[in-house]
């Protein structure tokens, strides 16, 4: 089994990336936050940052591009060849309103015939190229229906691997993932296929393979970033325990402070990685609650003493979900 880290924007920066490689170094494969196409330049400062090779040394990343115009992706496709990509991934998952109000990311599932126009145009560039394309869809942006035409418009191209997240973009992250239209792609879906959507714990693993053992690929995101082990759990080589957890979180701490300018800057950064990582713990509401009020550093660092002082960790439960 391949293990994935799922892109999430704010979140699975280059520096986030690479301490995660370094004390867990159990994921096949990372990818980018989404990069946007522009008109003027192709990448600014902060992208090209984030995914330089030289910021990524010793991790297998992909670069995730979120656009519907053809010559813009192939464009995106050029520079990133030049900086050493083989594999460049299409964003049609993402559910934000602002993304899909401009037809990107899984609003632009509502136009199939221009998403066949946009993916014929692609892959007559990359025709006798070594770069490969691989997708992230959902299942539609209404209902799972749609993904019956979508999946024959994806059949129609030699896409390297198509992750699904079987949710329609108005699930957005609420309901269960559709798993019937799920088991439905991976039989008839001649591209290979990765599974992604709500896998928390170990048991949610278990459960997405016993019903499709023949997976060969997860991508896991919020559950990564609730427990940065999980992988190596699910794999029984490491556990998340409070000594290393305490280490991951003061080293990504650190790195922030060096990074980011202002305590302003850093708490938002830190709080957005606690609504996720204060799951790992059990009984620390109390706690949680001091996280997200504190208003300096100092503040910051009591509340995270406190979680790590009373807190247990308990890794079963996982990310909530509804």
């Amino acid at each position: 089994m391949k293990f994935y880290f799922a892109p999430m924007e704010g979140i699975t920066i280059h520096t986030y990336r690479n301490l995660c490689n370094e004390m867990f170094p159990y994921i096949d494969k990372f990818f980018s936050p989404f990069l946007v196409t522009k008109t003027k330049t192709i990448l600014n400062a902060k992208e090209l940052r984030d995914i330089s090779p030289e910021n990524n040394q010793g991790l297998a990343l992909v670069p995730q591009v979120l656009t519907n115009h053809a010559k813009d992706f192939i464009q995106m496709i050029q520079v990133l060849e030049k900086l050493g990509y083989q594999e460049v991934n299409l964003n049609l998952g993402c559910p934000s309103g602002t993304v899909v109000s401009k037809g990107r990311g899984a609003g632009f599932l509502a136009k199939p015939q221009e998403l066949d126009e946009f993916l014929q145009e692609v892959f007559d560039y990359l025709a006798g190229r070594d770069t490969k394309l691989s997708v992230k869809t959902r299942i539609g942006r209404d209902v799972p229906e749609e993904f019956a035409h979508l999946l024959e418009i994806y059949n129609k191209y030699p896409i390297a691997e198509l992750i699904i997240h079987p949710r329609t973009q108005k699930d957005y992250y609420k309901n269960q993932p559709n798993l019937q239209i799920f088991e439905e792609a991976l039989a008839n879906s001649t591209n290979p296929v990765c599974y992604n959507g709500n896998l928390f714990t170990v048991k949610d693993y278990e459960r997405i393979t016993e019903k499709f053992p023949q997976l060969s690929a997860v991508m896991l995101g919020r559950g990564l970033v609730c427990n940065p082990a999980l992988a190596a759990e699910i794999q029984g080589r490491d556990k998340l325990t409070k000594e290393n957890f305490r280490e991951f979180h003061d080293r990504i701490y650190h790195e922030y402070q060096e990074i980011f300018c202002g305590e302003k800057n850093i708490l938002f950064r830190m709080k957005e990685l606690w609504c996720y990582m204060i799951f790992a713990f059990s009984d620390c509401e109390k706690q949680r609650k001091k996280i997200m009020k504190s208003r300096t550093l100092l503040e910051y660092q009591a509340a995270v003493n406190e979680v790590f002082r009373e807190c247990g960790i308990d890794t079963r439960r996982g990310f909530p979900t509804g």
